[in-house]
């Protein structure tokens, strides 16, 4: 039996003598319509910011008040709400609010244990009716949780918006492309979630160290190790530092009596304090000896770079990266508080964490 075919579809027989169909859509018109999806989303997220009220702020505060008395956010939906919503639960424990996702259906045949009165809960639902969403919201008002909803919002509150706490809009009606499928009120959604985290995050003054510890692996991570742990050249271990009074010559002999791996730089310190005072790199010593009238003999002080761009000892990568990449600097010198140096980072540090390329 043959089936019917749109009259959208174009029909082509196959070897076998079958029939298929496939779209007879140009390419130019294929990009027309991701432009346009792409633009329905954007505007979608435009509108949903011009909703942004006081209501947020409590909505953070709640959020805030349970991280800090060691409660847990727990975000519902059903569908694609419910992928949106563990996204978001993702995001508020990475920032440092203690957070899980929980199926609404789930919770109410016998998840509800997972609930607790320090707890917030996080309702999402595109048109505010979902049952099971607003069976769940209701039972736990009932229990004395706060309920944050977000729904698209109406001329009358939905019936989750009336079971809830804060009531958050996102304002969109209409999807991208005019398909069925939730395309601009998740993106909305999950928009609005991650202001929420973000937000909570600040009012808890959640650190880069908080993060850190969160995210040690990866690039992430990588960027939030403190900058010493990458540190091959140490002072008082394979780093000299050199006093800056002596003559290039001199100060390469110095260099010289420290045995293992050479840094591509020298640092130079005035003897009293211990403190920085330049940098000489090879390159510089290329420069002199290669440039006219160049001599060993020249006062090092006279050619190295004095007050170096220089990080603190507790610095992190992060900071370094910015450094390389803005400045050029291959050789980073790294002090303490005092100006004294505790190491030189170059840049073949970070290229070996793959965090620059050669």
């Amino acid at each position: 039996m043959d089936l019917p075919v749109p009259a959208s579809l174009g029909m082509f027989a196959d070897v076998s003598g079958g029939v298929y169909a496939t779209a007879m859509t140009e390419p130019s018109k294929e990009l027309e319509l991701a432009r346009s999806v792409l633009t329905d989303e954007a505007r979608a997220l435009d509108h949903a910011a011009t909703l942004i009220d006081e209501r947020f702020c409590e909505a953070v505060e709640l959020i805030a008040r349970c991280a800090q008395k060691d409660g847990t956010v727990l975000v519902s939906g059903l569908g694609k709400s419910g992928l949106i919503g563990a996204k978001i639960s993702a995001t508020l424990a990475s920032l440092g609010v203690p957070s899980h996702p929980v199926h609404p259906t789930e919770a109410t045949h016998g998840d509800l244990g997972r609930f607790r009165r320090q707890d917030v809960v996080i309702a999402l639902s595109k048109s505010g009716e979902t049952e099971e969403v607003v069976n769940l919201a209701a039972i736990l008002r009932q229990d004395g949780l706060p309920v944050i909803s977000i729904t698209s919002g109406g001329d009358e509150p939905s019936s989750l918006e009336r079971v809830s706490s804060v009531a958050l809009t996102i304002g969109v009606g209409r999807e991208a492309g005019d398909m069925p499928a939730p395309t601009s009120s998740t993106t909305a959604t999950l928009a609005l979630g991650d202001a929420l985290a973000i937000a909570a995050a600040r009012r808890i003054r959640f650190t880069d160290a908080d993060f850190a510890k969160r995210h040690p692996g990866g690039s992430l991570g990588g960027l939030l190790r403190p900058v010493m742990d990458v540190v091959r050249f140490r002072a008082g271990e394979n780093l000299p530092l050199i006093d800056d009074h002596l003559s290039v010559g001199d100060a390469l002999k110095e260099a010289e009596n420290h045995t293992g791996r050479r840094p591509g730089a020298m640092l130079l310190v005035e003897k009293a304090s211990g403190k920085l005072t330049g940098i000489f790199t090879d390159g510089d010593l290329r420069r002199l000896v290669l440039g006219k009238g160049g001599s060993l003999d020249t006062p090092i002080a006279e050619v190295m770079t004095k007050s170096p761009r220089t990080m603190r000892d507790d610095a992190i990568i992060r900071d370094a990266l910015t450094l390389f990449r803005e400045k050029r600097q291959d050789e980073i010198p790294v002090v303490d508080a005092q100006g004294r140096p505790a190491g030189l980072l170059d840049v073949q540090d970070l290229i070996a964490l793959k965090l620059v390329r050669d």
